[in-house]
């Protein structure tokens, strides 16, 4: 009985630490990436979603669906223990990597934005030309269409 008690208290600490793991994974990526107020607010309904599902389907896998007080105190233990020890060095390192791998793929997409930039000059800025022009000398056209009505009928 104890055992088992102890391996539970085991299992919900490190589902606290998970919990705190994936509370970290949306603060790197508000670090990271300017997001309004909007998607701040779905990723915190999508946090409190995960980790409540988290909880429920542990409690039910491992203890049958029975809460327990002594859970939920060890779910707070993990994720303090985490925040407190490690969550720091996570995020420190985890922005530094993100970081990185943005800076690589702005000087990977390099070559691209330069080919787009030159498709765009050579196709698209002559067509738009020849639209504004025609639909300038239609209305022009029109114009003077009813200018020339007006005066025949005088």
């Amino acid at each position: 009985m104890v055992s088992n008690q102890a391996y539970l208290f085991l299992v919900f600490i490190i589902n606290g630490i998970v919990i705190g793991l994936l509370f970290d994974f949306f603060r790197i990526s508000r670090k990271v990436f300017n997001t309004n107020d909007m998607i701040t607010y779905i990723e915190d309904i999508l946090f409190w979603i995960l980790a409540g599902a988290t909880v429920l389907y542990s409690i039910f896998i491992f203890n049958n669906g029975e809460m327990r007080l002594f859970m939920f105190l060890a779910i707070l233990l993990g994720a303090f223990a985490y925040m407190v020890l490690i969550s720091s060095y996570i995020i420190k390192i985890n922005v530094k990597i993100i970081n990185i791998l943005k800076k690589v793929l702005e000087i990977l997409s390099l070559p691209l934005k330069a080919i787009y930039r030159l498709i765009h000059r050579l196709f698209f800025k002559p067509i738009h030309f020849l639209f504004i022009n025609v639909r300038k000398n239609f209305t022009n056209f029109g114009t003077k269409i009813s200018k020339t009505k007006k005066i025949v009928k005088n």
